[in-house]
């Protein structure tokens, strides 16, 4: 990832927000237009923020990840089980944000496939700290960026279950439905989740 290709650091929403991202979904099911499922959505109160920047800002990166998921994709977030809906969710985040994809290949990837399963901060700030050598976005966050974007990491993590008890990283039990869709489109995309190949 060069300076050239920058990092999108923009992932400061706390959560994965499954319930509002599948109501957003259905509201563009309806609408077929992210900018009126923007307004409705925040005309609606959908994130049950009472600080309209706060509810403004969550929709805003919430339909961005939604919008990297494709029709069968979105349909399968809107009629499938709470784990299918988390594995969709995580899908969009490592699409949306390269740095949570890379995260998740090389760090969670790489040790489970070497038998380390635990996972702590001092992981992130080591990998933070390879990466920042290549890339200036990365170089320049304060530490106080860094340990928000941090902990966000980790809660996104442990919601979507790619981290289990105690921040250990198991082999991801991809649910089939989603498995197919991701071999019909882009098989690589597997290495998004943790020990699925």
């Amino acid at each position: 990832m060069s300076a050239k290709n920058p990092y999108r650091l923009s992932f400061s929403t706390g959560g994965l927000f499954a319930p509002a991202s599948v109501e957003l979904a259905s509201i563009y099911e309806d609408l077929g237009d992210w900018e009126a499922v923007k307004k409705i959505a925040g005309e609606r109160g959908l994130t049950g923020f009472q600080a309209k920047s706060s509810s403004t800002r969550t929709i805003r990166e919430l339909v961005t990840r939604l919008s990297f998921l494709n029709d069968d994709e979105r349909s399968l977030l809107l009629s499938g089980s709470s784990v299918e809906q988390s594995a969709l969710l995580w899908l969009a985040l490592c699409r949306t944000y390269p740095f949570i994809r890379e995260f998740s290949i090389e760090v969670l990837g790489e040790r489970l496939a070497h038998f380390r399963t635990d996972l702590s901060y001092e992981h992130f700030d080591a990998y933070v700290a390879s990466k920042s050598q290549w890339n200036k976005d990365l170089d320049d966050l304060s530490e106080t960026t860094l340990k928000k974007l941090r902990q966000i990491l980790f809660r996104y993590m442990r919601e979507a279950g790619v981290l289990v008890e105690g921040d250990r990283i198991a082999a991801y039990l991809l649910p089939s439905s989603v498995r197919a869709l991701l071999e019909q489109q882009d098989p690589t995309e597997l290495r998004f989740f943790p020990g699925v190949t």
